[in-house]
């Protein structure tokens, strides 16, 4: 039998291991939701967890497919290569209580959607994105019930969260270099500014036995509906003679709302998800551990954005389901230091449109105790994008993905991960 010391050391280990690869998932998924602090047995806990993650997905062969907005292939100072990521940040921080001996409740703040790519103004696909950024909030309370079951105790699992979200996304509506009226262009750049909020839910169930470090969880996290989207559309770097009404070809008006601001309004809603979560001791000292998770990507397709019911634009993402894999290894070497080493699947969320692929993740860490109060956690991840091309396709009988065409290889990612838990 594994004896009771050991096995707190490695239900922390494997509890905490997958938090590395979650903030790399497809979709918007940054660190997603996590519950893993309300299963700490101490009495209370606190934890605070940061990671740093470095994609590096590069375009290249990219071909301006609109020429009629400028024909960025023939303009001089237009790239046919680009690089599309950014580094992002992803924290979380949580605070654990029990209540009576079979009770707990955990407070979370967390950023678990995101995304930021940033091509810049000067590559041929600028017409398609200049720079996209997506930001969120999240605040949530997640109670549990446990009782005794066999050699284990089960667990009732339940709470709710609140999710704020806001972010803009920049394109080169006119490019300054189009023969007869570039003049009108100014920069040429459109931006559009929105944020939402919701409610949503969360439910599941564990059985736990800790003389032998095991632990089975299932959880469903419920959609968040962000009814009431609202933001602009800003035009103000256009002239507003491109607005006018055949005012300089006849019959046409080149760019609706040309030098203004114009309100914008609609809704989405950020999906649903299922996960079950995996571990067990294997021999003294040793876990493996693993999960699945299931998200309804799928369900952001093309989210139109209106006003006084005239579609001014949409933000066309066209997700398929997504699935996250994660398989892993974890030893105590001695009563404060413990390692661990993952391997996680991610399977793409993007189809013919957008750089989403399927990744391959290979993360190691330690974990340090120098006291049963203090749990310190350092690890790094290092994974494969996978490669394949982006372009035109349709969306509920829409064309998306027009502006540009593009491909891109196998490109790094890397991620750097630290946590701090103390507890009493």
């Amino acid at each position: 039998m594994i004896s009771r010391h050991i096995t707190r050391g490695l239900l922390a280990l494997g509890a905490g291991w997958v938090l590395q690869s979650s903030a790399l998932a497809g979709g918007l998924e940054r660190g997603g939701y996590n519950i893993d602090l309300l299963f700490d047995p101490s009495r209370f806990a606190a934890e605070s967890t940061a990671t740093f993650v470095m994609p590096q997905r590069k375009a290249k062969n990219v071909t301006d497919t609109n020429p009629l907005n400028g024909d960025l292939n023939t303009i001089p100072g237009y790239s046919a290569s680009a690089d599309d990521s950014e580094n992002y940040f992803s924290p979380r921080v949580g605070v654990k209580a029990a209540i009576g001996e079979a009770a707990d409740c955990m407070f979370d703040y967390s950023q678990p959607y995101g995304a930021h790519t940033n091509p810049g103004a000067h590559w041929a696909g600028a017409g398609d994105n200049i720079e996209t950024k997506v930001n969120s909030d999240n605040y949530a309370v997640t109670c549990s019930y446990k009782f005794d079951m066999g050699p284990g105790q089960f667990r009732v699992i339940g709470g709710t969260n609140y999710l704020k979200m806001d972010g803009f996304k920049e394109r080169l509506v006119l490019a300054p270099g189009t023969p007869g009226i570039g003049a009108f262009a100014g920069t040429g750049v459109g931006r559009l500014d929105l944020e939402g909020d919701g409610w949503g839910w969360r439910a599941g169930l564990a059985y736990e036995i800790p003389e032998y470090a095991f632990r089975a969880s299932l959880m469903y996290y419920s959609e968040v509906k962000l009814k009431d989207v609202s933001g602009t559309v800003d035009l103000t770097t256009l002239s507003p003679v491109l607005g006018v009404p055949g005012a300089i070809i006849p019959g046409v008006t080149l760019v609706p709302g040309a030098g203004t601001i114009i309100p914008v309004s609609g809704s989405t809603s950020m999906p649903e998800a299922i996960e079950l979560k995996l571990q067990s001791g294997i021999a003294p000292d040793w876990l493996a551990f693993g999960s699945v998770k299931w998200t309804d990507w799928s369900q952001l397709q093309r989210i139109p954005f209106y006003n006084n019911g005239v579609e001014i634009t949409s933000l066309d993402l066209g997700y398929r389901d997504g699935w996250t894999v994660t398989g892993g290894i974890g030893h105590k070497f001695n009563d404060q230091w413990s390692g661990a080493v993952s391997v996680t699947w991610d399977r793409g969320t993007s189809q013919e449109y957008g750089t989403q692929t399927d990744s391959w993740l290979f993360g190691a860490g330690v974990s340090y105790s120098p006291n049963q109060n203090v749990e310190i956690r350092l690890g790094g991840v290092i994974g494969i994008l996978t490669g394949g091309d982006s372009g035109p396709t349709t969306i509920g009988g829409v064309a998306v993905g027009n502006e540009a065409t593009y491909e891109f290889d196998d490109d790094l990612v890397a991620a750097l991960s630290t946590s701090l838990k103390v507890k009493f």
